[in-house]
């Protein structure tokens, strides 16, 4: 079965496999060290498949819940403040507070987002596009960089 899925797999995702199953043959880790590398690696391969436009498992979702980080389980949305920008991605206009941090790219013209607890990349986002929603901000997000969770449980963070 896993021979079978390997012709899908992209090159650059096969790279990621390879170079992983080197660290862990050449190094001694410890289950905590070894679980992180892992879920390191399955986050870039995952992500690498995510990239297309309008591709995302969240992209036309809209139930009630929250978005966690995908890493690190930190509630980041609310499914309340996400809208349909049109642009492919999951949109939202403003995280939880404390929940994101921003830096500039280098190209100058957007920001990226990342888990604050974390460092876990989320996306990017962009201002001034003039949406109709309160803060004039669109955060469009990568599915596999969140995790969403149904119900209102945590909503009121």
């Amino acid at each position: 079965m896993y021979l079978m899925s390997l012709k899908f797999m992209s090159l650059k995702s096969f790279s990621y496999i390879v170079l992983l199953l080197f660290i862990v043959l050449q190094t001694e880790l410890n289950s905590r060290e070894y679980t992180q590398l892992i879920f390191y690696f399955v986050l870039r391969v995952e992500r690498s498949r995510c990239r297309l436009k309008g591709t995302g498992e969240y992209n036309k979702f809209y139930e009630e819940g929250v978005y966690n980080c995908a890493r690190c389980g930190t509630p980041i949305y609310k499914s309340s403040i996400k809208f349909d920008s049109g642009c492919g991605w999951p949109t939202f206009f403003e995280g939880f507070p404390g929940a994101i941090n921003r830096s500039p790219n280098p190209d100058g013209r957007r920001t990226v987002i990342t888990c604050a607890t974390c460092g876990g990349h989320l996306g990017h986002v962009f201002k001034g596009e003039e949406f109709k929603v309160p803060t004039d901000e669109r955060h469009c997000v990568n599915s596999v960089s969140v995790k969403f969770i149904p119900g209102n449980a945590t909503s009121s963070i």
